[in-house]
Formats: structure tokens, C-alpha cells, sequence
């Protein structure tokens, strides 16, 4: 699918656009991941799974 921009050059479509607010969501996403997972392997290391 073309995508004409403001200046009439071709560009590809992209779902995501490579701008500041894609690289913040992206990094706060797995910010949150990392938490998610160090969260529960504490867990399990406190309830003595591990």
C-alpha cells in the first residue's frame, strides 16, 4: 500500500511511526515486563518454588 506524503514523496507505511511517543510507550512496555517478571521471581523464591 503507497502512502503519499505532505511533500509527495513515497514512503512505506509503517503501523508504528518511529517518533517519540513510539519509543516511550515501547520502553515503558518493557519496563513493566521486566518488573512483572523480577516481581514474580521473587515470589517464587520467597514461597520457596525455587
Amino acid at each position: 500500500m503507497e502512502n503519499k506524503n505532505k511533500y509527495n514523496h513515497n514512503t512505506e507505511d509503517y503501523v508504528v511511526e518511529d517518533n517519540k511517543k513510539t519509543r516511550f510507550g515501547g520502553t515503558f512496555i518493557a519496563i513493566v515486563l521486566i518488573i512483572l517478571i523480577a516481581a514474580v521471581a521473587v515470589t517464587g523464591v520467597f514461597l520457596g518454588y525455587w
